[in-house]
């Protein structure tokens, strides 16, 4: 493949400093994906993010943003632009799997835990090496500029980017370099052009009957304490009622198509015994992801009513807490070019037949024939971003601006972004069955299986981020660009005005006799 342009001596140190880097790179991404913490609860993922940058030299401001498993990381070589990484390292509940070839949690737990879907274990540590290899070729050839590297949990949950670009850590950025693991056909090994990803809201509703003596009763007598008695529904009946009626409003709402959606996960239940005791308290989690925000203050509003009837009906009152607004993405054609002749340069992954060897092992274990080449075409092809924006569109009404949800999208707003997606591994499908979610989330964590997409994305965002630093034209046009986009757009300001939701009962670990274990706490 010819060179799509000159490569610096400053760019090719980079390439060679992540291939000198890679084992550790290996390493580091393993110990993550071992973590396997969750929303709002990383904290041995941040306190390790944090003592390994430090070691590298740079400054870190922890807790940033007010949120604890946060930071904010900053190293400069002399005045200059400054451009922005980031990394991100939470998991899901409900997936603690073992990089292994058969399905089973990791040691000591059960399935119920955390672990990496996506993964961001390996979204993390590919942004980290590209960032030690940009600030290794800074100091080699004399690049002046700054590095900012911010720690982003909560990604799950939209939690924690709107909340930093309200609070101005992406202000002032020359360039922000966005990357993610493909995760959906036609984004494999290339850049977003048009159609970025749309607007997020997630709020809890929490349902609380804390006077069930109110409820049926208008003489003011005390609640009947005789089991048989009639007594107030509480907050389980609420929480039911609010699912089942919110489902309905799934149905009446969004079309199965177009990437929107609206999801739910009940973060506490019953909080009473079996005895005829009204539940005090239940809580349930949202997230609206839909194109635009007038579509997501739509979607709001109904929700908001279904939580106040509800709560109308079994005695409770109701509350809404938002955990996240994010805003939709902005295209950057000058930023989007500048890194895919990036990934042009340096290729697509490639697997090894070792690689290949896991893989079969893993259809084996799913009691397939394995395949000499088990993984799919696209994994190791590279699909010019235009090309992708059109197989995107396919599937999109014409008036539709943006698909799907990721809240790099706040960036978007704050400095020139680019949105860059390197394969993960993926097998072929097995006959007309599809692969249980474990047989992703496992080859997220096996290093022969996830290494070639950290090497590739962290050499493709070293070298992208090299080329700003030493071209002024090309940040130029790119901001420039960047400016024009968001006066077109209307030039939306940060929508937080909510406190980190940090006190919510998360799902965490905890330390008992028995070792570590996984937990929902008591703890408000």
């Amino acid at each position: 493949m010819a060179k799509p342009y000159h490569v610096s001596m400053a760019q090719h140190h980079a390439i060679q400093f992540v291939e000198q880097r890679m084992s550790a790179l290996s390493n580091w991404c393993s110990q993550i994906f071992d973590f396997g913490e969750t929303a709002w609860r990383e904290y041995q993922s941040c306190e390790w993010y944090v003592d390994r940058l430090r070691q590298e030299g740079f400054s870190v401001e922890e807790g940033s943003g007010g949120m604890p498993t946060a930071f904010c990381a900053d190293w400069s070589n002399g005045s200059g632009p400054t451009l922005g990484l980031y990394a991100e390292y939470d998991g899901i509940p409900g997936n603690c799997q073992a990089a292994d070839t058969r399905k089973k949690p990791r040691d000591g737990l059960d399935f119920p835990a955390g672990g990496h879907t996506d993964p961001h274990s390996g979204l993390g540590i590919s942004n980290l090496g590209a960032l030690l290899a940009i600030k290794s070729a800074m100091e080699q050839f004399g690049i002046k500029g700054r590095l900012r590297f911010t720690g982003e949990p909560a990604e799950k949950v939209r939690g924690s980017k709107p909340i930093h670009a309200a609070k101005g850590y992406y202000d002032g950025l020359a360039a922000i370099l966005s990357f993610h693991p493909f995760y959906m056909l036609p984004m494999c090994n290339t850049v977003r052009w048009n159609t970025h990803c749309g607007a997020a809201y997630s709020m809890i509703y929490r349902f609380v009957c804390d006077a069930p003596e109110r409820w049926g009763h208008t003489d003011g007598a005390p609640i009947p304490q005789a089991h048989s008695a009639a007594r107030a529904p509480g907050a389980n009946d609420a929480l039911m009622m609010m699912y089942q009626s919110s489902k309905a409003l799934r149905d009446a709402m969004l079309p199965h198509q177009g990437g929107w959606s609206i999801s739910e996960a009940i973060l506490t239940a019953g909080q009473a015994t079996a005895d005829n005791l009204p539940a005090e308290l239940a809580e349930i989690q949202y997230m609206i992801r839909v194109p635009s925000l007038d579509m997501a203050e739509q979607v709001t509003r109904i929700l908001d009513q279904n939580a106040q009837a509800a709560a109308q009906v079994t005695g409770c009152r109701s509350e809404r807490h938002w955990v996240s607004k994010s805003r939709p993405g902005l295209p950057n054609h000058a930023i989007a070019s500048l890194v895919w002749q990036a990934l042009e340069y340096i290729g697509p992954p490639h697997w090894d037949e070792a690689a290949k060897a896991i893989a079969r092992d893993i259809q084996r274990n799913l009691g397939v024939t394995p395949l000499e080449d088990p993984f799919i075409e696209e994994l190791s092809t590279l699909i010019h971003p235009q090309d992708a924006e059109a197989a995107l569109r396919q599937d999109l009404p014409p008036s539709q601006l943006n698909s799907t949800s990721d809240d790099y999208t706040e960036m978007c707003w704050h400095a020139p972004t680019s949105r860059l997606y390197i394969a993960r591994p993926a097998l072929k499908a097995s006959g007309t069955t599809a692969h249980p979610s474990w047989v992703m989330n496992a080859m997220g964590g096996i290093p022969a299986l996830i290494e070639p997409m950290i090497i590739t994305a962290a050499k493709t965002q070293a070298l992208a981020a090299l080329r700003l630093l030493e071209d002024e034209k090309s940040r130029r046009l790119a901001y420039e660009e960047f400016e024009r986009r968001k006066d077109e757009a209307g030039a939306i300001p940060p929508l937080c005005d909510y406190d980190p939701p940090i006190n919510f009962r998360w799902p965490e670990y905890v330390e008992t006799r028995r070792g570590r274990d996984w937990s929902i706490p008591a703890r408000q």
